[in-house]
């Protein structure tokens, strides 16, 4: 695993996946735990189309040893940097028969612990007693999202299609994509394999069509303070 090869990946086309993270029984004693927990709460999402947990470590915090193992620990440090931090996770459980989609789009948010008004910080949102703020551009570009993929994850059942470096055009509204210009990639992850993408990177994922499920553990990291009166929501550091 050259990860010198990662990093100028995720540097150059906004994106990178690594196969062989996670072994089989690592990824079922994630699931064995995440099937376990209470599924009452206001952070659990549960409809025919999605299961979501947000602040997912904060809510099932037995799976952190298991996540944060050797290999992903190396690959935060040699690929983002020495300096990075957790600052959000969520567990997305797509089903069988979803017909769940998202269109193109960029993460032009941060999870926050209030709203106030900061200067380059707006506009603010709050959903499920979650703010979320759109942060000044060097924010967004020094942050990564690491997502684990606990089944193999393909074109049928919603793999992210990207547009390579569209990260590095600073905020792209998916209206303006000039697809005679733009090329679009599948980023097929191997169950127990990571995709690292940047959030400015446009993506997407279609509707699942091969009866398979598509569960994934969204890790975002950042290297950037804070306003001090304002707080990541979630925060983590890891050795």
């Amino acid at each position: 695993m050259d990860l010198m090869v990662k990093e100028r990946e995720l540097k150059e086309l906004g994106f990178s996946v690594i196969d062989d993270v996670f072994t089989d029984q690592e990824v079922e004693d994630i699931l064995t735990i995440i099937n376990k927990a209470d599924s009452t709460k206001e952070t659990f999402r549960k409809s025919d189309d999605l299961f979501a947990i947000r602040q997912f470590l904060k809510e099932v915090p037995e799976t952190i040893d298991l996540i944060f193992n050797h290999k992903l620990k190396h690959i935060v440090k040699e690929v983002l940097g020495e300096d990075y931090f957790l600052v959000k996770s969520i567990y997305f459980d797509k089903p069988e028969t979803s017909n769940w989609f998202v269109s193109y789009h960029q993460d032009l948010t941060i999870s926050v612990n209030q709203k106030l008004e900061i200067a380059g910080f707006g506009p603010y949102t709050n959903k499920h007693k979650q703010f979320s703020v759109q942060p000044p551009l060097n924010i967004l570009e020094s942050n990564s999202t690491i997502r684990i993929h606990l089944d193999n994850t393909n074109e049928e059942n919603g793999a992210l299609k990207v547009i390579a470096n569209s990260h590095s055009k600073g905020i792209y509204r998916p209206e303006t994509i000039n697809w005679d210009i733009e090329k679009e990639t599948s980023c097929n992850v191997e169950r127990g394999g990571v995709m690292i993408m940047k959030p400015l990177l446009l993506h997407s994922s279609n509707r699942t069509t091969n009866n398979q499920k598509r569960r994934v553990i969204h890790l975002e990291f950042s290297n950037q303070l804070l306003p001090e009166e304002l707080q990541w929501s979630e925060y983590l550091e890891f050795e």
